[in-house]
This record gives C-alpha cells, sequence and structure tokens, in this order.
C-alpha cells in the first residue's frame, strides 16, 4: 500500500467510525482569522470564550484595531498569552487598513488557494495553520491544516517522514489526501488523537488504525 493509499484508508476508516464531521458554524473571513490567531496554544472553549468577548466588548475589528491595546489584552485574557496576542491582533488589523483601506477581506475569494495563503501569510502571528484554516472553513478553497494532534497521528502511522517539521506538513500532507477529504479527514483525526492517539500511553489497543500504524507495529514488535 502506497502512501495515498493508505491516507485514503485513514480517512475511510475514521470516516465509519466518527462519521462525516461538522465545522461549527462558517465564520466571516476576518472573524475565523482572528479567532483562529485566538486559538494558538489554547483549547477550543478558551479561544470561544475570548473570541466572544472581543466581539462583546467593542461590537466591530475597526474597534477592536484603535482600542487601547490594554483594553484588548484584558478582553482576551481566557486565551492566554494575551499580551502576544492583544498586540498581535491589532498590528494585523491595522497593516490590512493601511493596505486595503477597510477590513473587508472578501477580495480573497477571487485569488487562488496559493495567491490567499501568501497573502494571509506575510502578517506577523499568521503561520501555515491559521493560513489554512481560513482558506480551508471560510473560503471553501483546498488546504490542509496540520495541528498538534495532526502532527502526531499522521507521524505516529508513518504517513510523514517522523522528523519533519509542522510547517512542511502542511504541503506535504496536502499532496497525499485527496483534496476533497481535506475537511472531513482534517476534524477526524484531531478526534482521533484527542480520543485515541494520546501523545503520551496512546490507547492503540482500541485504534481503528492499528494494522495501518507504524507506532503500533513497533510497540508490538517490542514486546
Amino acid at each position: 500500500m502506497n502512501l495515498r493509499e493508505c491516507a485514503l484508508e485513514v480517512h475511510h476508516r475514521l470516516l465509519h467510525l466518527y462519521g462525516e464531521p461538522s465545522w461549527r458554524n462558517p465564520l466571516p473571513i476576518l472573524d475565523e482569522l482572528i479567532s483562529t490567531i485566538l486559538s494558538q496554544n489554547t483549547n477550543d472553549l478558551n479561544r470561544d470564550r475570548a473570541f466572544n468577548q472581543l466581539k462583546k466588548r467593542f461590537g466591530t475589528w475597526e474597534k477592536v484595531r484603535d482600542a487601547e491595546v490594554e483594553v484588548v489584552v484584558e478582553a482576551i485574557r481566557s486565551a492566554g498569552l494575551s499580551n502576544q496576542k492583544g498586540p498581535r491582533i491589532q498590528k494585523i488589523l491595522r497593516e490590512i487598513t493601511a493596505e486595503r483601506s477597510s477590513l473587508d477581506l472578501d477580495f480573497l475569494k477571487d485569488l487562488s488557494a496559493n495567491e490567499a495563503w501568501d497573502w494571509l501569510e506575510k502578517f506577523n502571528g499568521v503561520g501555515p495553520k491559521t493560513a489554512s484554516i481560513v482558506l480551508l472553513f471560510s473560503l471553501g478553497k483546498a488546504a490542509f491544516p496540520v495541528d498538534t494532534h495532526i502532527q502526531r497521528v499522521t507521524g505516529r502511522i508513518g504517513l510523514r517522514p517522523e522528523k519533519m517539521t509542522n510547517e512542511k506538513a502542511h504541503s506535504y500532507l496536502a499532496e497525499i489526501f485527496p483534496p476533497e477529504t481535506y475537511q472531513a479527514v482534517h476534524l477526524n483525526i484531531i478526534r482521533l488523537g484527542r480520543e485515541v492517539c494520546h501523545p503520551h500511553q496512546p490507547a492503540c489497543e482500541i485504534c481503528v488504525l492499528q494494522s495501518l500504524c507504524d507506532y503500533y507495529q513497533k510497540s508490538q514488535n517490542r514486546l
């Protein structure tokens, strides 16, 4: 079985186990960008709490952009690293305004996936994962976001070179999985990583990917 066949089998097994996953209600492009920046190094609950607090406190992204930085930092404290994320978000909002004369990002819909990716990634604090999430879930463009769960699971299975960086894994895994599977396989691998393929003491005995997994096979050989 080659890598593409293995990737497709991973998708099919997880689809059989978890079903077709659904993303939370799609957000407007700029909302998704800010939400994903807030998600860095925290969990979904804290991300959503900080995002909702920003929306409630300021109402518009223009007001977030123009607010005192201390007020923004306090509003997003639940997301963690607020002293970094607050100034970063305001700087991105100001840079977008300077370039586009507004905060309307609908123009990204008319760009190719690569062009939109390049435009987003030029902002400090917008890495491959953030750009990919905006592309996939807000713009409906082909991109494969790789978070810590996907990095861990795909490495253990052997779908990517063991020492490949997270940054390189985005384009590498995007080549292995068919584009039409990106959303489902992204969400289902994350679920597997949270529920089964833990960082420490993974529950290999109940994993549906046992027969595909290099990590499991090696662990069995050590017994």
